[in-house]
């Protein structure tokens, strides 16, 4: 499933812009791939990072990934119901399993980012 009005990234993020804000999480692709998480290592507020900065971690029965940023910034909030309920990410990973927000330092690194539709070309070339 992919979701119409988000940004993704090659490795399988996705980020929703609210002014100068982004939600990230990963999607329901990586999940899928990924298997049931057991634990997500979330980042520490005000962490600042350059976007593809490695941002959080994943863990799940099969191996543990990287997550990146999709999007130059600093840490502003991180789901903290992921620490006690990793699955949620398996669950709905397009709301309620969002990983952190950013404040978005650098508004031209979301030109980087591919919509639903380009997402979903790059899907089906996998």
């Amino acid at each position: 499933m992919v979701i119409e009005g988000l940004l993704y990234t090659k490795d399988h993020e996705w980020a929703r812009i609210d002014a100068d804000v982004a939600t990230i999480g990963i999607t329901d692709y990586a999940q899928q791939m990924l298997g049931e998480l057991v634990f997500v290592e979330l980042p520490d507020i005000g962490k600042e990072c350059a976007g593809n900065d490695e941002l959080a971690v994943v863990e799940s029965t099969k191996a543990a990934n990287d997550i990146y940023a999709p999007v130059a910034g600093k840490v502003v909030e991180v789901n903290d119901e992921l620490e006690s309920q990793p699955e949620l990410v398996n669950r709905d990973c397009y709301n309620a399993g969002w990983i952190c927000r950013l404040q978005i330092t650098d508004m031209k690194s979301i030109e980087s980012l591919m919509d639903s539709k380009q997402y979903e070309e790059y899907l089906a070339g996998l």
